[in-house]
């Protein structure tokens, strides 16, 4: 029963689509939120039942100490067949080297815990509702520490989520952890073995754990909580036609994320959101990227993870407009970038303006962001840049937005289409110096597909 849920609670932790080392060992790590809490109820279970059979027997230390440990080598046995059936996955896939050891050490003492706090819980209360208050107690308990404060949170056989494929506990971190566990679970075994035998070794033994215990947690509260795996991460990377690099176990999703990501360079080309390099990044990372880098957040290989990685940073891209008409201009433009189709807008001018932009050709779009990339940015938008009329504006507005600068003749873009209950207009075809700004072009048809 422990292998099954071990399994399915691990693969459920598991990033979908990354397949590293690191990411197993934390699929593991947090498997131990189910499989912990039976693991102690069935100690509690197993200690109840003992106790009520043999209340007046006087034990040893060894008979005493033989049902737990036996327990922690059926569960620990569990733990290990879960490990290995994700190790033969890992192996399935082509993944090298191997799992930290302090990794797999730290899930095993984690799980040790559970079931030495569940067999102290049945000892003590020799009741049949034993297993469930140590089962719920355990998960209530170590639900708590894990979710408290930075230092708490190490004490707890868990790891902290969301998890994060490119925010890794350090090492020598994990190995300090389970030192602490290990520490622990003994202390409180011989204790509770001291306590019901009356032997002085017994006692001696769990100080001794004890202090093994504290040094633990001396040595884990010294050490960085968790090293950004960016900063010293071999990268995989796809060099064309722009650079793509995400994390090593993620490199499934690399021709996605090149394709998504290539167009999207394509179109800001000439802008000063222009880039030729895409590096996944993790979330809490704050360092600056250089100049034509680009930091993605790539959370799981789910389907349309692409998709969202481009929102997420085409959004960025412009700050909103709530509540004003730039906010509808802003939409359309953002669609483009997004490689989706136009929205029509809550106003008659933005389904104008979807209408206009659709008429355009990809290399007149490009033209017209690299003339008013700026006043997209900054929420400056405005009908007279759709085909209109620019009032006391530039049309190089991404250039730097020097007043009185007067938009290029060529190429030449189509006007505002008439409507249906409008009455068509003979074109008109000004010149580059009629009015500062203007795009100058002529009567085209509207097209079918702008949502």
């Amino acid at each position: 029963m422990l292998l099954v849920l071990g399994l399915v609670s691990a693969w459920s932790v598991l990033i979908p689509g990354v397949m590293n080392w690191d990411n197993m060992v934390v699929a593991v790590i947090g498997s131990l939120r189910l499989t912990g809490p039976v693991a102690a109820a069935f100690a509690a279970w197993v200690a109840a039942r003992r106790r009520r059979a043999g209340r007046l027997r006087a034990l040893t230390t060894w008979q005493a100490l033989r049902p737990p440990l036996a327990i922690l080598m059926v569960v620990v046995g569990s733990f290990a067949a879960t490990m290995t059936v994700l190790t033969v996955r890992a192996l399935l896939t082509g993944e090298d080297n191997g799992p930290l050891p302090g990794g797999v050490a730290l899930g095993a003492a984690g799980l040790s815990l559970y079931v030495v706090a569940g067999w102290v819980v049945g000892w003590l209360a020799p009741v049949a509702v034993a297993p469930l208050v140590a089962g719920f107690g355990t998960y209530a308990l170590f639900t708590w520490v894990a979710g408290g404060a930075p230092w708490a949170d190490r004490l707890a056989p868990a790891v902290r989520e969301p998890y994060d494929a490119l925010r890794m506990l350090p090492a020598a971190a994990l190995t300090d952890q389970a030192l602490w566990l290990v520490g622990i679970t003994a202390a409180i075994l011989l204790g509770w073995a001291a306590f019901i035998t009356r032997q002085a070794l017994a006692l001696a033994a769990a100080m001794v754990a004890l202090l093994a215990a504290g040094t633990g947690v001396a040595r884990l509260l010294s050490e960085p909580q968790e090293v950004a795996a960016s900063e010293n991460l071999a990268y995989t990377c796809q060099e064309w036609p722009i650079v793509v690099c995400v994390h090593p176990g993620m490199r499934g999703g690399l021709g996605e994320l090149g394709g998504t990501f290539t167009t999207i360079a394509a179109r800001l080309a000439g802008t000063p959101a222009a880039f030729n390099r895409v590096e996944q990044r993790s979330r809490s990372e704050t360092d600056k990227t250089g100049k034509g880098v680009v930091p993605i957040y790539v959370d799981d290989l789910d389907p349309g993870y692409a998709d969202r990685a481009a929102s997420e940073f085409v959004e960025g891209l412009a700050r909103p407009c709530p509540g004003s008409p730039a906010d509808g201009y802003r939409a359309i433009v953002v669609a483009w970038l997004r490689d989706e189709p136009l929205p029509s807008g809550p106003l008659p001018e933005h389904r104008r303006a979807a209408t206009w932009f659709a008429h355009l050709t990809e290399t007149q779009r490009r033209d017209w962001l690299r003339m008013f990339y700026t006043d997209f940015a900054t929420c400056r938008l405005q009908s007279g840049f759709f085909g209109g009329e620019v009032i006391g504006r530039n049309a190089g507005g991404g250039a730097g937005g020097e007043v009185g600068r007067e938009a290029p003749a060529a190429p030449r873009y189509p006007v505002n289409p008439p409507f249906e209950h409008e009455t068509p207009a003979p074109p008109a075809v000004r010149s580059p110096s009629a009015s500062a700004g203007q795009i100058p072009g002529e009567t085209a048809g509207r097209t079918p597909g702008v949502h």
